[in-house]
Formats: structure tokens, sequence, C-alpha cells
């Protein structure tokens, strides 16, 4: 079964994970922390959207080691809380794990064989340092802006 992890199970990552779940295609997990991760923990993620509520189950955890490599990972935090979680991620990831980024405004992998004179370009505003770049890799990304 393919394995599938939402890192940052707010408002936009709940919606993921709770529909992906609901679908029973996937063995997903939720990476969360704080109020989110205990009331998951302890009542499942309910999800309320056009008159149907549904609760459902999925693993959650605030520590990746606990998962293992993934299929996917989605990423539904912020782009600035990116750089902070970077070092969070090498055990959800396999040799073929792709990296959904969930994200607002222009996303840190954009010229990643983008063609024309900024192909390449690491964007150091939502990048610092190219952290990113280096630790993830743009070829693992695929884009969804949010």
């Amino acid at each position: 079964m393919t394995r599938i992890c939402v890192f940052g199970a707010g408002a936009i990552g709940g919606l993921i994970g709770a529909r992906l779940a609901k679908a029973g295609e996937a063995d997903v997990a939720l990476v969360a922390r704080g109020a989110h991760l205990e009331a998951m923990k302890a009542r499942g993620l309910t999800l309320t959207q056009g008159g149907e509520t549904m609760t459902v189950h999925p693993k959650v955890t605030s520590d990746p080691r606990e998962l293992g490599p993934q299929d996917f990972v989605i990423l539904t935090l912020k782009s600035h809380a990116l750089p902070n979680i970077v070092e969070a991620l090498p055990p959800l990831l396999g040799p073929g794990t792709t990296l959904l980024f969930g994200q607002n405004g222009l996303p840190w992998w954009y010229f990643y064989k983008h063609g024309g004179r900024f192909d390449g370009r690491q964007l150091e505003s939502v990048d610092p340092g190219g952290l990113l770049w280096r630790k993830i890799g743009p070829e693992r990304a695929l884009g969804c802006v949010i």
C-alpha cells in the first residue's frame, strides 16, 4: 500500500490527511505538534464539509522517525517554517520519495529546470543559505500552490 505522510496537520494538512485517510487507498500518517497532535491522538481527526461530518484515525506523531520512509510526503507548513523542519525529514525519505510542497507564494524550488536566464536560480528569501535546495533537493519536489 502507498505510504503518505502529511507533515503539518493544521487546517490544510488536516483536510488533506482526512480526505486521504477516508479514501482508504493509502497508509496515511500525520506529523503534528501541540494541541492538534493531542486532540488527534485522543479523538481522531474530524472533518465537517458540505454538511457531512467524518472522523478518521490515521497514525499521528510529532516524531517522523516513528514512520519510516514514505512514498509521498505532503508538506503543508508555512514556507518560512520549512528551514526549521528540514533536519526532521530524512527518516521519511526513501530513494523514490516525492515531496509535495503545499505553500502560498513563490516556492523555493521554482527555478529548478525552469529554462531561460533564471534556470537553476536559488531564492535566498524563501530558502536562506540554500538549505532546502541542498538537504531535500528540488528534483524531489512536486509543486502545489495553495
